[in-house]
């Protein structure tokens, strides 16, 4: 996490649930050396207010590894191992996407901009789990399932028609749908005005996934509104962080 940062302790619950030992890293802690990715087997980038979005939400985070050479360094270590899983959630979402120079395979992520809102939104939405490369979502596409957004800068960016190409690569893992399942861009079903209601997107062997909803803040049932009765305890979103246990094992 960097400053401004104030999701880790709902996706640490998550990830704990799941089987992980979950470490609060922050990004002082990789300059100074007292923590390493080296150690680490998944990385999940979460969200809140990074630099409380005054360069951009994740932006500034991004730029703070790029422009650091060590950071840099470190970073492009982890992401070119072949054992790691990786996860960007809003903020994190954004920042892993400026990184796409040093993540393989996620040469076409886009960046993404202000909300056609002009506004923060934080509500929530339904979204369609898509077919895509996503280890984290292996086996949960077809879902379409309510889901957490809280973000002011959450919409693709379509410069170099790269929404085309997104859905030619099929790397694209989630979108927003209407009440019939249907992808949409109407406004607030779609909180942001993202094209064929993109939300979520893959890297090409599937290891890395960046998106804008917040799974996490509704990994248990009660944290749901209403539910059917034989949910249980879990909701239907800890199966993408046991996805991601069952995966590292």
């Amino acid at each position: 996490r960097e400053q401004g940062v104030n999701g880790q302790i709902e996706m640490a619950a998550a990830f704990d649930r799941a089987g992980f030992d979950c470490i609060d890293v922050h990004m002082t802690d990789l300059t100074s050396g007292r923590r390493s990715l080296a150690e680490m087997q998944m990385l999940a980038a979460c969200g809140g207010f990074s630099y409380g979005d005054v360069l951009g939400a994740g932006n500034g985070w991004a730029s703070s590894i790029i422009y650091n050479s060590k950071l840099e360094d470190i970073f492009n270590v982890f992401f070119n191992r072949n054992d790691v899983l990786a996860l960007g959630v809003c903020n994190g979402c954004q920042m892993m996407s400026k990184l796409r120079t040093i993540i393989p395979g996620a040469d076409l992520w886009p960046d993404f901009l202000r909300n056609t809102s002009e506004q923060f939104e934080a509500r929530l939405v339904n979204v369609e789990i898509t077919e895509s490369s996503s280890l984290i979502l292996k086996d949960m596409q077809g879902s379409v399932l309510p889901v957490a957004v809280a973000h002011g800068e959450g919409r693709v960016d379509n410069q170099d028609s790269i929404v085309e190409k997104l859905e030619n690569s099929k790397l694209i893992s989630m979108r927003y749908v209407n009440s019939d399942g249907e992808s949409t861009e109407q406004y607030p079903l779609n909180p942001n005005g993202s094209p064929n209601g993109i939300t979520a997107l893959s890297n090409e062997d599937g290891r890395f996934t960046i998106m804008m909803p917040h799974p996490e803040r509704l990994f248990r049932t009660v944290q749901h509104s209403w539910h059917p009765d034989d949910w249980g305890e879990d909701s239907p979103w800890m199966r993408m962080f046991r996805n991601a246990r069952t995966t590292i094992n």
